[in-house]
């Protein structure tokens, strides 16, 4: 064959260092905007951005050339650049260590799109340290949540 074709939908996510509340919803909008950028420079699209103050979705189309995790350390190492030299919080912003990454079938797009779009809504009800071990769960991921998160919030 000579050409290569790909549909690799990737959901992913990853929170700001011990889940502060940080990613105001004034320049979030911008932040998704800039990593769209990102994105598209690593040969991927993004598709759905979404998020609260501790955490974001992404929903991306990756390119088979790229491994996944150098498009998402490409992804947070930039952003949190973008964070810091935009003076967009007051003290040095950084992600947490780790993040999860979930293939998407083309036939669970919209449902996954939806999801991301409508965080605010789903996290009325839910945390985000719930709503990431249900997605774990929900993928049959192995786990031990003593080790998921850097460090726990005592606030």
């Amino acid at each position: 064959m000579p050409s290569t074709h790909h549909g690799i939908l990737l959901h992913i996510v990853y929170s700001t260092k011990n889940r502060v509340k940080l990613l105001d919803d004034e320049w979030r909008p911008e932040l998704f905007a800039y990593i769209g950028g990102i994105v598209k420079d690593h040969k991927a699209s993004l598709l759905e951005a979404g998020g609260i103050e501790d955490h974001v979705h992404l929903l991306i189309r990756s390119h088979p050339s790229f491994a996944i995790a150098d498009t998402v350390r490409l992804l947070k190492s930039n952003s949190s650049r973008w964070i810091n030299q935009h003076d967009k919080i007051k003290t040095k912003f950084e992600w947490q260590k780790g993040y999860g990454v979930f293939s998407v079938s083309q036939s669970m797009r919209a449902t996954v799109s939806n999801y991301i779009r409508n965080q605010r809504q789903h996290h009325a009800g839910q945390t985000f340290e719930e709503e990431y071990f249900h997605t774990l769960r929900k993928h049959a991921i192995e786990f031990d949540e003593r080790f998921v998160f850097d460090e726990e919030i005592t606030v």
